[in-house]
């Protein structure tokens, strides 16, 4: 498993894969589950909207 897994390059920038967490700031991110965001450090969670 690579530790740049959440990053990839996209005509010569940066391009971030999952969503970075609000409360803990840069570098920190968010799990992604099937009905949810979660941050492993804090604890904050974002849930998605269901159609």
């Amino acid at each position: 498993m690579s530790k740049w897994k959440f990053y990839e390059i996209k005509d010569g920038k940066l391009s971030r894969k999952r969503k970075e967490c609000p409360k803990c700031g840069a570098g920190v991110f968010m799990a992604e589950h099937a009905d949810r965001r979660s941050c492993g450090r804090c604890g904050y969670t974002e849930f998605k909207k269901q159609h």
